[in-house]
């Protein structure tokens, strides 16, 4: 049960976690491994193209791609166990900052939400609330004030030095925090989803699932000289996303979008946006992006990916399939019991324009 008493959602995964989007990043490739034959049969060719020339080569992708197919089946007992060692052996330095209140809030987005719960809302209204920007439907917004976004780094430094154990975002992040396991997703996070911005992607994004989200996975990355420099060219797994910008001082580090997953790279042209602290930018989750490389400083951005299951039961957005469900903890990658039922399911073309 949660705090008023309904019974709670069961999420799961879709079975092609285990075997697609593994990223190999010698090679910037993500690729798909169910066995050797199959792998070497779909990417033999084009690792050989990016440099990937000897057997012993060869060996080390296959050695770190099961390595990877192991971590991801480990996956929800070590967060459980990760999760339960962090309360046990963690002290918060800002314990207030784990329950949302409106203060943490940016008076002008505070506004916009109040529009968007108005009954005279409508898209064009919210449209001249927002920043919009040279890449398709995507808009900035500020979302946290000064100080919030400067306790939260506080807080996150503090944990990234205490001895309590970390799960990093994906692989294509290795610094970084998952929210849910530092104990952000029920007072924080979720309300923030459920309360603040589905009124807002509910008028964005009803083509992409904005109007019905029920679920979403929180996390925050890390950028240093000394660490992940870029993120490549990639898409989420969410129907909505959500990056702001938390500090610190930074140059560089850019965003550049393209179109939407389907659309082959060479036949759409990528538009950069500047990332601003304290500023945050909404866009679907499906729409091509990446990171530019920061050329000083550090850069720390919060990361939601929301996710709408009417949407993605009745095909994942990763593997472009029926989804093939398996058991998840928390809100897993949102798809619940029902794959397959289209009643009152949302339009998925979620059109590029």
């Amino acid at each position: 049960m949660d705090e008023g008493g309904r019974e709670k959602q069961c999420f799961y995964t879709c079975r092609c976690y285990i075997t697609d989007n593994i990223f190999l990043e010698d090679y910037r490739l993500h690729v798909r491994y169910v066995t050797e034959e199959q792998f070497r049969s779909d990417h033999h060719k084009v690792l050989k193209s990016r440099g990937c020339l000897t057997d012993v080569q060869f060996d080390e992708v296959l050695k770190k791609i099961t390595q990877e197919v192991e971590r991801r089946q480990c996956l929800n007992v070590k967060s459980a166990e990760r999760t339960a060692a962090i309360r046990q052996v963690y002290q918060p330095l800002h314990p207030h900052l784990y329950r949302l209140q409106d203060s943490f809030l940016a008076p002008e987005f505070r506004q916009i939400v109040a529009y968007c719960q108005s009954a005279e809302a409508s898209k064009e209204g919210l449209l001249g609330l927002l920043q919009t920007e040279a890449a398709p439907r995507v808009y900035r917004l500020t979302v946290f004030t000064r100080r919030f976004c400067q306790e939260l780094l506080e807080e996150l430094e503090h944990f990234e030095r205490s001895p309590a154990p970390k799960g990093r975002p994906n692989t294509m992040n290795h610094y970084g925090m998952l929210l849910d396991e530092l104990g952000f997703d029920e007072g924080l996070a979720t309300p923030l989803r459920e309360r603040y911005l589905s009124p807002i992607t509910s008028l964005l994004y009803p083509d992409c699932g904005g109007c019905c989200l029920d679920s979403h996975k929180a996390f925050v990355v890390k950028y240093d000289m000394r660490e992940d420099l870029e993120l490549s060219y990639h898409y989420d797994n969410a129907e909505v996303t959500l990056n702001v910008s938390l500090g610190k001082n930074f140059t560089g580090g850019n965003l550049y979008f393209g179109d939407m997953k389907h659309v082959p790279l060479g036949d759409t042209e990528c538009s950069e946006v500047e990332h601003r602290v304290g500023e945050g930018l909404l866009h679907r989750g499906q729409q091509m992006h990446g990171a530019l490389p920061i050329s000083s400083g550090q850069r720390w951005s919060l990361i939601v990916w929301m996710r709408a299951s009417r949407q993605r039961n009745r095909r994942c957005p990763m593997c472009n399939q029926t989804p093939s469900l398996i058991q998840g903890t928390g809100f897993a990658d949102g798809f619940t019991g029902d794959v397959g039922d289209e009643e009152g399911a949302q339009n998925t073309s979620c059109v590029p324009t």
